[in-house]
């Protein structure tokens, strides 16, 4: 479908693209690491991602799954992060590398539960055989302790008590409580099944969280969250909070706050306060309910100043808890994270091709063609619908990590965190076919990021710190160079941006660090000033040869290349500040674009809207009405220029996955609609609804 675009920020014909069917998974597990701040998720396809919850919770590694990788949990040890699931292993990942470390098989059937102690020296796996073994963690592996007394039925959820003597497990219809150091179960807690359940309906306790003063809670199928004493194992409260299921619990680091997540999709939180002014005599209170998902809820994590929860769903929400935030800001709003934070298509502009990356394969597609010109707003005839090419499915068990298609449309690459291919593409009329190219040197084993150069003649593969040059021809590819800075962090590199002209290329990595290498001597020029946020998107501009970086926070920078410094505009837009209704957005920039019949112009685009930056024009500032597009048309001509802002903002696309300028000047929009994706996902449980 094609559309004709006109405004203030000029005319486009963009082609409105709806048919990549891109599914998020849904999410299985949280876990929170207060002294990085980093948010690890896991999801029902194996994937992991860490975000950073305080730079915009920003999504800074995806480390892609494989099949039949059922994870169950995830716990942070230190800095490092462990899973387990129903394959039976405990995988412990390399964040730097972003891919398994290794997995060790724990010998007792699928693992329901994971948890590390707070002192940082154990494991504990909760298993199918009615085991919790405990495993030392020590330098670059961990190794198995011993079991706890076996029990007759499954563990399906742990939790250390924080001095690390005791744990509580979670099982069918009891609680067991272990004193660690002798293996032995101290007591027996029988989980009530509820009135009016059928008495061969088990109770399943879904989660447990151990107090430091002794008490467990615990959330189970029949919809209750209950506190237990340690000391005498027996029961001191209950408190019925769904008809359904109580599946994940957290608790605050101060202990003084508990959420849990219901199989209906709210969470309710908990606090432990007085009930008597002046009193100390606290205790357990429901205090709010969120009601943010439309799924069962699979996990919880209360951080500092929020609740994150993720579930069946595929959104990951993180909740502001108002009360720990003292002052309003960014922060204290509501976040909703539908999409990954970078790109899964990749357009071939001088061949009007389109690449879709899915986990398991790639989709190529042909752009449609249209008919003449329309009215601004309107509809054009098309003339050719869009057509699929190719279907490329990925050998072996790995996710795709990332692609790309050359700008001539005769070049097909993918990465697994294992292996590269790299195809040759053929088309002859209607008949397409496939290369594949054989020999690849030696350094293209697996990449972080791939591109093309312009004239599709290179192609550039991002390892952990470098980047690999190989030149492509008729008869294959044939290493080049390799670039890599003069100094900087081991952390891998996330960006590329290569220039027009083919003489720069910059990259970014998960240290912010943003390192350009000069093409023709292949070697490093200079690095970017580091800023505190991480780069989201970046491009080097086609005339001026200057490096356009946009940031979590929302703050942009451009950075002349040839001079090292920044721009006089870039240094303008750091002195006079940015609208706070831009800086307010809750969703990264993915990509920088320029047009070369505007020079002036930056395209850029975030999940709800695309925006064109005119860098002739003044800058909004917070008095100005930033979304100007109507007022402005309502002007007569003469008056629209003392109006007029460098920020023109379009609105008319929703849940962008991409956009991208082609060769021909039209634009490329994809969209993945959220009803759609909520048509795809497995029926929620029914609930009454009033009168119906």
């Amino acid at each position: 479908m094609s559309t004709d675009l006109t405004s203030a920020m000029g005319e486009f014909k963009v082609h409105r693209v709806r048919f990549f069917d891109y599914m998020p998974s849904g999410i299985r597990a949280l876990a929170f690491n207060r002294d990085t701040e980093r948010i690890a998720v896991a999801r029902v396809d194996g994937s992991v991602e860490i975000f950073h919850s305080s730079d915009r919770c920003f999504q800074e590694k995806i480390i892609p799954g494989r099949e039949q990788c059922g994870i169950e949990g995830l716990s942070w040890v230190g800095d490092r992060l462990f899973s387990a699931g129903l394959n039976g292993g405990i995988t412990e990942y390399d964040l730097t590398n972003q891919k398994v470390k290794y997995t060790t098989d724990a010998y007792g059937g699928p693992i329901w539960a994971i948890t590390g102690n707070q002192q940082g020296t154990h494991l504990a796996v909760g298993c199918e055989d009615g085991t919790v073994k405990l495993f030392e963690v020590i330098e670059d592996t961990i190794q198995f302790e011993r079991n706890l007394d076996r029990q007759k039925s499954r563990i399906i959820s742990l939790s250390w008590h924080p001095s690390g003597s005791k744990i509580a497990a979670g099982m069918m219809d009891m609680i067991q409580i272990f004193n660690v150091e002798t293996g032995h179960s101290i007591h027996r807690m029988l989980a009530d099944r509820g009135v009016g359940t059928s008495r061969s309906k088990e109770c399943v306790v879904w989660s447990v969280v151990y107090l430091t003063d002794g008490t467990i809670i615990s959330g189970d199928s029949v919809g209750m969250v209950k506190l237990w004493d340690d000391q005498t194992g027996t029961l001191i409260k209950s408190h019925n909070v769904t008809k359904c299921d109580v599946l994940a619990l957290s608790v605050s680091q101060d202990e003084d706050s508990l959420v849990a997540g219901t199989s209906e999709g709210t969470v309710v939180q908990f606090q432990f306060v007085s009930m008597v002014l002046g009193k100390d005599d606290k205790e357990w209170v429901r205090t709010r309910t969120f009601k943010n998902h439309t799924h069962d809820i699979r996990a919880v994590a209360e951080i500092t100043t929020a609740v994150v929860s993720g579930g069946m769903d595929a959104q990951l929400v993180v909740r502001p808890l108002l009360d720990k935030i003292e002052v309003r800001s960014v922060a204290s709003a509501l976040r909703k994270i539908h999409f990954p934070h970078r790109r899964l298509v990749t357009c071939a502009k001088k061949s009007g091709l389109m690449l879709f990356q899915y986990t398991g394969h790639l989709e190529l597609w042909r752009l449609g063609e249209t008919e003449g010109k329309g009215v601004p707003g309107s509809s054009l005839t098309v003339k050719r619908n869009p057509e699929k090419l190719l279907h490329l499915k990925v050998k072996g068990e790995d996710h795709i990590r990332c692609s790309a298609v050359s700008p001539c449309g005769e070049w097909i690459v993918y990465s697994t965190a294992s292996s590269l291919r790299l195809y040759r593409l053929h088309c002859d009329n209607n008949n397409v076919s496939i290369t594949k190219i054989s020999k690849l040197p030696k350094v293209l084993s697996s990449a972080n990021q791939l591109c093309f150069s312009s004239d599709s003649s290179h192609l550039f593969s991002a390892s952990t710190q470098s980047v690999h040059l190989v030149s492509l021809s008729q008869s294959g590819c044939k290493f080049v160079a390799t670039l890599k800075p003069k100094s900087g962090s081991h952390q891998a590199i996330h960006l590329l941006a290569v220039s027009e002209d083919g003489k720069w290329l910059a990259s970014a990595n998960n240290d912010h660090e943003v390192h350009v290498y000069n093409l023709q001597t292949r070697k490093a020029h200079c690095t970017v000033p580091v800023y505190s946020s991480a780069v989201t998107a970046m491009g080097i501009h086609p005339t001026t040869n200057c490096l356009f970086m946009m940031h979590a926070d929302q703050q942009m920078f451009e950075y002349s290349i040839e001079h090292k410094q920044y721009t006089d505009w870039s240094r303008m837009v750091q002195r006079k500040g940015l609208h706070h209704l831009w800086v307010e957005r809750d969703t990264p920039c993915l990509n920088v674009m320029f047009n070369p019949q505007n020079p002036s112009h930056v395209i850029l685009h975030d999940t709800y809207m695309f925006c064109i930056i005119d860098q002739t024009l003044p800058l909004p500032d917070n008095k100005t009405q930033f979304y100007n597009q109507l007022t402005l048309k309502s002007l007569p001509e003469e008056q629209r220029k003392a109006h007029s802002h460098a920020f023109k903002v379009c609105k008319t696309f929703k849940d962008i996955l991409c956009v991208e300028m082609m060769s021909d000047q039209s634009l490329v929009v994809v969209e993945r609609p959220l009803e759609d994706v909520a048509t795809q996902l497995p029926a929620p449980i029914k609930q009454k609804k009033f009168a119906t």
